[in-house]
C-alpha cells in the first residue's frame, strides 16, 4: 500500500490502496452504467445534488480540512477556508449557469424545419487532479461534469489520494447514483493504460508540463477526445509608479506566500518601475517577514511546509543560483524560526537585482520565493512579463483605468488582471497559453468539455 508521507513531521501519515487494472476497469464500468440512467435525469435534480453536496461535505468538513493539511501541509485555517470559500463558490455559481449553459441553441427560424443544437453528455470523465489546491482543482471539473449528465472517476495526486474519497463520499451522502462520482486510486502505468483503451469521454489533468506532455499522447494513442491541461505558470505582475502601493504590496506578498507559494497562478516575479523600486521593495520585505512559520496544524501558522523535501531543494537551487550571478537576498531563513520537524519547511524569499538569465525569473518555482526586478519603463515590463514560456496569468498595478486598459491586451495570458491575482472567477473562463495548458474551465464555457454538440434538423411533416 502507499505511503502518504506528511511533510509536517516526515511519517506516514496516511495509506491507500492502488487498484488493479482489472478492478479499476470495474470501477469505470460502474460509472458508466450510472451516468447511463444519469444523462436522462432533470436538470432541476442535477442541481439539487451539487448543491446537497455540499451540504453533505459541510458535515464532515472539519475532519476533511485536518486530513487535507496532514497530507499536504497547508495551514488548518487554510485547508477549511477552501471548502467554505471558493469551493462552495464555485460549486453554486456553475449549479446557477447550468440551465442556460446547457439550453439548445435553436437558429434562426426556417419554415417547415425545426433546427437546434444540443448539448450532450461525454459520458465518463476521466479527472486527474492535483494536490496544492487538492477540492478547488477537482471541484472544477467534478461539478460540471455532473451537472451536463456525466459520471466522473477522480484520481487523485498520491499526496492527496484521500480527498478523491471525501468528494465520492459527499455526493453519495447527497444521493448520488453509486458509481457516479468515485475515486480511481491507479498508479501512472494504469492510468496510462485506461486512457489507451478510449474508456473516457473527456480527460483533464492539472500538474506538470512534463504530465501533461504524457496525458496528451496517452489519450491521443487510440483516441480523440477532449483533453483539459492546467500545467502552472511563471505568472509575473507589473507595478507601475501610479499604484496604490499598500494594497499592491499587500496582494502581492499574499500572492507570492500563500500556500507556500504552491499556487500555478501564484506570482512568481515582480517588474516594478524604477520611479518607485526602493519604496516597493523597503514595504514588500517588511511586510514578508511578518509571515509566522510553523506546524499547520497550530492556530498561529499561516506559512506551513512545502509538499516535499525534493521541492524545498528545487526552490534553493533557483536561490542559490540567482545569488551566484549577483542577486541580493533581502529575506530568507536568517529571519525567522524556521521548523526542525522535516526538511520541507522554507522560509520566505526575496530576492532583488535579478534578471532574465536566472531561473528564478524564467522557470517555475512553485515555491515561497520570490524575484523582484527594476524595470525602466512600461513597455519594458511588458515584454519582460511576455518573456516567458508560460501564459496563465499577468497582472498590471496602476491606478490609471485606461493604462490598465491600454495594457492588458498587450500581455500574453489566459487570465489578465488590474489591482488583483492570484484568483480564479468562476464567471470567468480559466484557461492558459504556452506550456500553460490547453482547454477552459468554470464559467460557461468550463461546460463546453464536458459535453459534446448534436444537431437536430427535423424537417415537419405536411
Amino acid at each position: 500500500m502507499p505511503d502518504i508521507v506528511s511533510p509536517i513531521d516526515g511519517k506516514c501519515a496516511f495509506e491507500y490502496e492502488h487498484l488493479s487494472l482489472e478492478n479499476a476497469r470495474a470501477r469505470i464500468d460502474a460509472a458508466a452504467d450510472a451516468q447511463r440512467s444519469w444523462c436522462a435525469t432533470p436538470i432541476a435534480e442535477r442541481i439539487a445534488l451539487c448543491q446537497a453536496m455540499l451540504a453533505a461535505y459541510a458535515k464532515r468538513e472539519a475532519d476533511n480540512a485536518e486530513q487535507i493539511t496532514r497530507m499536504m501541509g497547508k495551514p488548518l485555517a487554510h485547508a477549511l477556508g477552501e471548502f467554505r470559500g471558493p469551493m462552495r463558490e464555485r460549486t453554486e455559481h456553475l449549479c446557477a449557469l447550468a440551465v442556460e449553459a446547457l439550453a439548445d441553441e435553436v437558429p434562426a427560424a426556417q419554415e417547415g424545419l425545426t433546427r437546434f443544437i444540443r448539448r450532450e453528455p461525454v459520458g465518463v470523465v476521466f479527472d486527474i487532479a492535483a494536490w496544492n489546491y487538492p477540492l478547488i482543482i477537482a471541484i472544477n471539473v467534478i461539478v460540471p461534469a455532473v451537472l451536463a449528465g456525466n459520471a466522473v472517476v477522480i484520481k487523485h495526486s498520491h499526496q492527496t489520494s484521500l480527498v478523491a474519497d471525501q468528494l465520492a463520499a459527499a455526493f453519495a451522502d447527497a444521493g448520488a447514483p453509486a458509481g457516479l462520482v468515485a475515486p480511481l486510486p491507479v498508479d501512472h502505468e494504469v492510468a496510462a493504460t485506461l486512457m489507451r483503451e478510449r474508456r473516457f469521454g473527456y480527460v483533464s489533468f492539472t500538474g506538470s508540463v512534463r504530465g501533461g506532455h504524457e496525458v496528451y499522447r496517452a489519450v491521443a494513442a487510440e483516441s480523440f477526445v477532449g483533453c483539459g491541461l492546467e500545467l502552472g505558470g511563471k505568472d509575473g505582475a507589473l507595478v507601475l509608479p501610479d499604484c496604490a502601493l499598500e494594497s499592491t504590496v499587500d496582494n502581492l506578498v499574499d500572492a507570492a506566500f500563500f500556500n507556500a507559494g504552491q499556487s500555478c497562478c501564484g506570482i512568481e516575479r515582480i517588474y516594478v518601475h524604477a520611479d518607485i523600486h526602493a519604496e516597493f521593495v523597503e514595504a514588500y520585505t517588511a511586510l514578508a517577514r511578518k509571515y509566522v512559520l510553523g506546524n499547520p496544524l497550530e492556530a498561529a501558522t499561516n506559512l506551513g511546509p512545502m509538499v516535499r523535501a525534493d521541492a524545498v531543494q528545487h526552490v534553493r537551487a533557483q536561490v542559490q543560483e540567482a545569488t551566484s550571478k549577483g542577486a541580493a537576498l533581502l529575506v530568507g531563513d536568517a529571519d525567522f524560526a524556521v521548523p526542525d520537524l522535516s526538511d520541507c519547511y522554507l522560509a520566505p524569499q526575496v530576492l532583488t537585482g535579478v534578471d532574465h538569465t536566472m531561473a528564478l525569473m524564467t522557470e517555475e518555482t512553485f515555491g515561497p520565493a520570490i524575484g523582484i526586478m527594476k524595470v525602466a519603463s512600461v513597455d519594458e515590463g511588458v515584454a519582460l512579463m511576455n518573456d516567458s514560456h508560460y501564459g496563465l496569468t499577468g497582472s498590471v498595478w496602476t491606478t490609471d483605468d485606461a493604462r490598465a486598459r491600454a495594457l492588458l491586451p498587450r500581455i500574453e495570458a489566459g487570465t489578465v488582471f488590474q489591482n488583483r491575482c492570484d484568483y480564479l472567477d468562476p464567471g470567468l473562463a480559466w484557461t492558459g497559453i504556452k506550456d500553460s495548458g490547453h482547454g477552459a474551465s468554470l464559467s460557461r464555457l468550463g461546460f463546453l468539455s464536458v459535453t459534446r454538440p448534436k444537431s437536430f434538423h427535423l424537417r415537419t411533416a405536411t
